[in-house]
């Protein structure tokens, strides 16, 4: 989304590491001064004193997996995610049935001037014990360099970690003897990690539109610190449909109806060649592009302003240290940098995330499967749709003579655009200039997350995120949270859960 970091939100390191800073425009900074809520000193003595509480309340939420794909624990999810809600201040936490997984719609009514509106989601993805170092339900606190104490767990940064850190700041101030300074408007999911397929439903309930239409931006926790210690703020993200394309013999009307010996073959058809000479029409001959028909048709340049932006990056980092923290080798095609990150913000994508069919197990099993099944996402860039998408992949099947193939949408969203001079990005970039941090802005966001529903019509707002802290390895064994950091350039979480109190302060007053 989810999900956000370099496993689920496409490679958000590519672009966030070592020393950047890149010029803000000067019109973003055309308005009155921004309050960061003045002496928090009480504040930051609750945040220190409850600590304790705040890492034990994350590593109770971390024992309680909520998967979507495994339909585990979702009505608990869903009850847990309102139970910490109103623990943590807000009047109104109630579940939202929907065709899927429930949702859940909150309020916090401070008597403030300003509501603000946010996401956030309580599924995780799935795991496998075996490839972790301690259990992943555990949240286990162990030493990590370099930086320090981090929290092992599944959901740890993808995405308990940030909203716990959220959640956190709510009790500080509540401790502390202060109300919050904005109103917040909280719409949260447990299908993230299937692509949202009725997060919809949640949003456009008339009671939650109307109180939305209160807010003037949504944003969702995040710990958007490189392990430099810089930021960069996603003007936007891109779209997603994660798409299960599955070719039997039964349905093509060749073959073998079951599976059989391999010796066959030379008489029989193969579900999972077929299958594979399918996923080959669907991208250029390296892989590298997709070749769907029609598939560039919405698709929207970048604007020189965005350019502008990569070109800014380009100079302010060192492509060594991006590559060595993501263990790249080579850019596609060996394009250099800057024409990589290009990439990465404009194109649209056809992945293949897995392929399932025969026998997988030790040695060899000699049969001629009937069926193969690949897993796939397709990243969209605007103006592209998912509707449109879906509809071009099956058109484009059906033409080669694969309409016999099986296409199962799970799910998928719309891309989202952001203006960097909204109310939003002004105060998100505020905040983390105010804690010294370098900032710099970033066309989109290469991997997805459903702010389309918050971006489009009929809410149309501004949608992004924010946070400090640092946590990756989302979707993979060992994914950690930091907890108590020894580098100087990254805040813990009871530093992240202040910046938190900061933003909506900023928020507040822009």
């Amino acid at each position: 989304m989810s999900r956000f970091l370099i496993e689920r939100r496409g490679l958000m390191m590519m672009t966030a590491a070592a020393g950047l800073t890149a010029a803000m425009p000067r019109r973003l900074w055309a308005a009155d001064p921004i309050s960061f809520g003045g002496d928090l000193s009480a504040v930051k003595a609750a945040v220190e004193k409850q600590q304790p509480e705040a890492i034990k309340r994350l590593q109770d939420w971390i024992a309680l997996p909520s998967i979507a794909a495994e339909n585990r624990n979702m009505q608990e999810g869903a009850q847990r995610m309102a139970d910490l809600l109103k623990e943590a201040g807000f009047q109104t936490a109630t579940i939202m049935p929907t065709d899927g997984q429930p949702g859940v719609f909150a309020t916090l009514d401070a008597g403030a001037k300003r509501t603000v509106g946010m996401y956030f989601m309580y599924d995780v993805k799935q795991f496998d014990p075996s490839e972790w170092s301690s259990p992943p339900l555990e949240g286990r606190i162990v030493d990590k360099a370099p930086f320090g104490k981090v929290m092992i767990g599944r959901g740890a940064i993808n995405q308990k970690g940030p909203e716990a850190t959220f959640l956190a700041a709510l009790h500080a101030l509540k401790a502390a003897g202060k109300k919050s300074p904005v109103n917040i408007v909280l719409v949260a999911e447990g299908e993230e990690e299937i692509g949202s397929p009725h997060f919809g439903q949640v949003v456009h309930k008339p009671e939650v539109l109307k109180a939305l239409s209160k807010c003037h931006e949504v944003f969702m926790p995040f710990a958007s610190q490189s392990p430099q210690g810089s930021v960069e703020v996603y003007l936007g993200a891109k779209g997603l449909i994660e798409v299960e394309l599955t070719s039997s013999t039964e349905k093509w009307g060749k073959g073998s109806k079951d599976d059989i010996h391999s010796s066959y073959k030379a008489a029989l058809d193969s579900a999972v060649w077929h299958l594979v000479k399918a996923l080959n029409t669907l991208v250029s001959e390296d892989g590298n592009d997709p070749a769907i028909d029609g598939w560039y048709e919405h698709v929207k340049p970048l604007t020189d302003r965005q350019k502008q932006l990569i070109a800014e990056k380009v100079a302010s980092s060192k492509e060594e240290d991006v590559k060595k923290l993501m263990g790249v080798q080579h850019w596609v095609r060996d394009l250099d940098y800057r024409a990589a990150l290009e990439r990465l913000a404009q194109e649209p994508t056809v992945n293949i995330e897995g392929m399932i069919s025969g026998y997988t197990g030790p040695g060899g099993k000699t049969i001629l499967p009937s069926k193969a099944t690949a897993k796939l996402d397709f990243r969209l860039v605007p103006d592209q749709t998912a509707k449109d998408a879906e509809a071009k992949l099956r058109a484009h099947l059906a033409k080669r003579g694969f309409g016999d193939i099986d296409v199962k949408v799970s799910g998928g969203y719309d891309p989202t655009q952001t203006d960097e001079n909204s109310s939003l990005i002004k105060a998100s970039v505020a905040t983390y200039k105010e804690e010294g941090m370098a900032v710099s802005l970033a066309p989109r966001l290469g991997g997805s997350w459903p702010g389309y529903i918050f971006t489009g019509a009929p809410v149309s707002l501004p949608a992004g995120h924010f946070g400090t802290g640092h946590g990756s390895r989302a979707h993979a064994p060992d994914e950690y949270y930091v907890i108590e950091s020894s580098n100087p350039k990254v805040q813990g979480m009871a530093d992240a859960t202040l910046s938190y109190i900061k933003h909506l302060y900023a928020l507040a007053s822009v």
